[in-house]
């Protein structure tokens, strides 16, 4: 027999040498030496730095050894940037020495980079091995922005094999877990980087979203994600998979460990037009609210029905934003699995054709199922709707099935025209009907998956892909934590109201293994949604803080959770 080694294993074998001889040069964590670096905020290190109490070299040197820490807790990182960051901060600390002036709002902080940003000299492979050994000759607009700023990036994070899925594996990097169980996925596709803040190993991180990527893996892994709108930021130098597909628009934000943290980065960012004035010329703007505001709310978006502990996490925000003063009043959605088709319809419309050709020889991950069934023969696929809906009553199911195929130029344009109608249709049966300020969503029907589990449960994405159809910015806040005690299955739960699929629900909450298991779950993070419309980023982070605030500190989550972590 002869044995030969597939031609991209030699490129894994390379790149994962090449990654653990750049980790090598971290410290080992102190928490005496290091401790008090990773428990600070972006304000609070520049403004140690400019009291000459910190040094940018001393902070970064801290936050490598927590980055080191994490990458072998969790294997989140794909490229290293430790010796660049040491220089960088060297550089910084000269500066601030000579002038007595701080680069600017992110001097000497730490910043995590999702692998898709293009930065000088780095590779941006995307989990894609023919993408490998093909460095960036420039930064990506977003990264330049945050070194204008003072920022020190100091490593690349983990995504899924071509970013269409939210679990974290691809065959160049492997798999990223859940910082608080390995057992789990810590989310996707920005799941490096929420897996990396969570463990304290980095102060600021910039991810991508097209279905929930910045914000399922800030549920997963309880830390804060911000979506913009399309339009807010450049994607100037961010690689994706489809290039020219306009069908859903990808934006790029931010993800962090404290809604001060995500503003700071926001301030930096907003308003840069980039090289090809791509997005609009709005700087953060300076808003208030009244003292009084009215959010609506839901438990189930009629698709996918929330967890008791997904549940349990709009309820107690709702409960605690009453107390406050505000109001809050439950909301009746569109048809939420009339959105998750129309992405489904318009993502598939050339068969993931553009999006699989970059694989090359790289085995496809189990959790790109979805896009082999795009390409089943019609007449299986028509059959498989056909039983789903007549002998197993799961008509929302048979749908997405029906969805997933390629189409003609004509049908995209009648699915984007779908889109549309949908938008408008969701301001005025929710937005101006109800006269709300903001929307509070569960940020998924689970609290976190295990790993495997996109291939069979893709559509529990629909309750965060609902708002990229609508191009809402979408802020994500850890609330609260799985408890055995008070978030198992009722009586009141299985027989109410707000039922969904039943093929999904069923692998979710029947059955001998069912993916909802608050026992196994026990103490992991479960997180919102905070809503707004568009162009109301600012807003959105407001009512972040004014949520977080009402929720109160005692959550554990923020700078240096990661200490009460015990995976």
């Amino acid at each position: 027999m002869i044995w030969f080694t597939p031609s991209y294993q030699a490129i894994v074998d390379d790149k994962r040498k090449r990654r653990a001889e750049a980790l090598s040069v971290a410290s080992a964590f102190s928490t005496d030496a290091h401790g008090h670096y990773v428990r600070a905020t972006a304000s609070e290190i520049t403004q140690n730095i400019r009291k000459g109490e910190w040094t940018a070299t001393q902070v970064v040197e801290a936050f490598i050894a927590k980055a080191g820490q994490a990458q072998e807790a969790t294997n989140c990182v794909t490229e290293v940037l430790f010796a660049q960051a040491m220089r960088r901060a060297a550089e910084l600390d000269k500066e601030f020495a000579d002038t007595g002036a701080l680069r600017g709002p992110l001097h000497g902080v730490p910043v995590s980079i999702k692998d898709q940003y293009e930065i000088e000299g780095v590779d941006a492979t995307i989990g894609f091995t023919p993408w490998a050994n093909s460095p960036a000759t420039k930064n990506a607009k977003l990264v330049e922005h945050l070194l204008e700023a003072g920022a020190i990036p100091i490593v690349k994070t983990n995504v899924p094999q071509t970013m269409f899925a939210f679990e974290c594996s691809n065959p160049l990097w492997g798999t990223t877990t859940n910082p608080y169980n390995d057992k789990y996925t810590c989310g996707g596709s920005s799941g490096g980087e929420g897996a990396l803040l969570a463990l304290d190993g980095s102060v600021i991180g910039l991810g991508s979203d097209i279905g929930g990527s910045l914000r399922i893996p800030a549920a997963y892994c309880g830390i804060y994600s911000l979506k913009p709108g399309h339009g807010r930021l450049t994607r100037q130098g961010v690689k994706g998979c489809v290039p020219g597909f306009e069908g859903i628009n990808s934006v790029v934000g931010p993800m962090a460990r404290s809604v001060d943290d995500l503003e700071v980065a926001c301030r930096v960012t907003f308003g840069h037009q980039g090289t090809y004035c791509d997005t609009a010329p709005l700087p953060y703007r300076e808003i208030n609210l009244p003292s009084k505001l009215k959010f609506g709310y839901y438990t189930s978006d009629g698709y996918v029905k929330a967890s008791p502990a997904c549940k349990r996490a709009v309820l107690e925000t709702v409960e605690a934003l009453r107390k406050e003063g505000h109001e809050c009043v439950e909301v009746a959605l569109p048809s939420a699995s009339d959105a998750f088709n129309i992405f489904v319809s318009l993502t598939s419309s050339d068969g993931f054709k553009t999006m699989l050709s970059h694989l090359g020889s790289d085995p496809r991950d189990p959790s790109l199922y979805m896009t082999s069934a795009s390409n089943l023969p019609w007449f299986v696929r028509s059959f498989a709707a056909w039983v789903i809906e007549t002998f197993f009553g799961d008509t929302m199911y048979a749908n997405g099935i029906r969805s997933a195929r390629v189409k003609t130029v004509t049908e995209y344009w009648h699915f984007t025209a779908k889109r549309d109608e949908f938008i408008r249709k969701f301001y005025d049966e929710v937005w101006i009907k109800y006269g709300l300020d903001g929307i509070i969503a569960p940020s998924q029907a689970l609290p976190q998956l295990r790993h495997g589990g996109c291939m069979t449960l893709s559509s529990l994405a629909g309750a965060t892909i609902l708002y990229n159809v609508v191009d809402s910015p979408v802020g994500c806040i850890p609330v609260t934590r799985v408890d055995p005690d008070v978030d198992q299955l009722t009586d009141e739960w299985v027989h109410g109201p707000g039922l969904g699929t039943k093929i999904i629900e069923n692998q979710l909450y029947k059955g001998k293994n069912p993916f909802y298991d608050p026992v196994a779950m026990k103490g992991m993070p479960v997180g919102i949604q905070v809503v707004g419309k568009k162009w109301e980023e600012e807003k959105v982070l407001k009512m972040m803080k004014i949520v977080d605030n009402a929720l109160g500190e005692k959550r554990g989550f923020g700078p240096g959770a990661a200490a009460n972590i015990k995976a």
